[in-house]
């Protein structure tokens, strides 16, 4: 885990949180100036940094830094790293939010079905986001209002939200070293017949924008797969990420020729299942019940568990109890 500061990394002037004063060490001579920042200060991630340097909010001996210089070693450097009032143009909304864990850096929230993460086309309103800004109004100076991955719509469970800048950068990079755990459950079409992974790129879809697509030429992708329970025209699966695109599991289940019971944009379409319980499903049959991670400012491993929400239960009984 890394921490706030690397303390050996340079001689730290009494510089209030922002802006970030420093001494770029001799080592680091030769370095692109965004690679010494981010050694400095890797608690920033340097696509921030990279930002800070186009906006002039970087300077060097006094004057904006070039974006394109190197370091030398020896410079005294500030960054400006008040946080920008990102969510300006979206509106706090006091709204239910069902809180599974909170504390000074993190918040995990339990989604419900129905639930938008964030505010987009034909949703400008009653959304996550929107919520998060009521319930921790500090949340506007962050990008997104903290939040570092989504979940569809319809699919419910947990996801975290970051508190504070330094928290956001940790689990942006915890997201890309693929040490946050996120385990969905999922009911299927058709009977799985093992356990088994899906390594297959996702992208755009070709013709129909609004969907995605295994492609070539898509961004690298990976869905473990382990059967829990099967019925006569459906399986239970739990599912782990360890990548995070657009509909994911949707589309990987979707490719093995299981597509997950309820899911109209990559379901069954008008080629039902024969089954009318499954059929009537009105959601894609899926939900973020497990999650694990590292805690940005502890370091200390957590995970927690949601449990399944009463349609996706009611669902299952029906299953058991036709089968039994």
């Amino acid at each position: 885990m890394m921490k706030a500061l690397e303390t050996n990394a340079g001689d730290y002037s009494p510089c209030p949180v922002a802006p970030r004063c420093a001494t770029i060490p001799r080592e680091y001579a030769g370095l692109r100036l965004d690679a010494a920042l981010a050694r400095l200060f890797p608690d920033l991630s340097r696509s921030r940094l990279q930002a800070w340097l186009k906006a002039g909010k970087v300077r060097v001996a006094g004057a904006a830094a070039d974006p394109k210089s190197k370091a030398w070693g020896g410079e005294q450097v500030e960054v400006d790293a008040t946080p920008e009032a990102a969510q300006t143009t979206h509106a706090a909304e006091a709204m239910a939010l069902p809180v599974t864990y909170e504390d000074e850096s993190i918040l995990v929230i339990d989604k419900p079905v129905g639930l938008v993460v964030h505010p987009g086309s034909g949703n400008w309103s009653g959304t996550l986001l929107n919520a998060l800004l009521h319930h921790a109004p500090d949340l506007a100076q962050l990008p997104r209002a903290g939040i570092v991955h989504r979940l569809d719509k319809d699919t419910s469970g947990l996801m975290v939200v970051a508190k504070t800048l330094v928290a956001q950068t940790d689990l942006v990079r915890q997201l890309q070293a693929r040490t946050v755990k996120r385990h969905y459950l999922a009911l299927v079409h058709g009977v799985l017949a093992r356990d088994g992974t899906v390594d297959a790129p996702i992208g755009r879809h070709p013709s129909q924008r609004v969907k995605m697509a295994v492609v070539p030429g898509g961004r690298e992708a990976r869905t473990h797969y382990q059967v829990l329970e099967r019925f006569p025209r459906a399986t239970l699966v739990e599912c782990r990420l360890d990548t995070g695109r657009t509909h994911q599991i949707r589309v990987h289940m979707a490719t093995l020729g299981h597509p997950l019971v309820g899911d109209e944009t990559y379901g069954r379409g008008r080629r039902k299942s024969g089954d009318q319980t499954l059929d009537a499903f009105p959601r894609q049959a899926l939900h973020a019940w497990r999650l694990g991670l590292i805690h940005p400012a502890s370091g200390a491993a957590l995970h927690w568990e949601s449990p399944l929400p009463d349609d996706f239960t009611g669902l299952l009984s029906v299953l058991r109890s036709r089968t039994s």
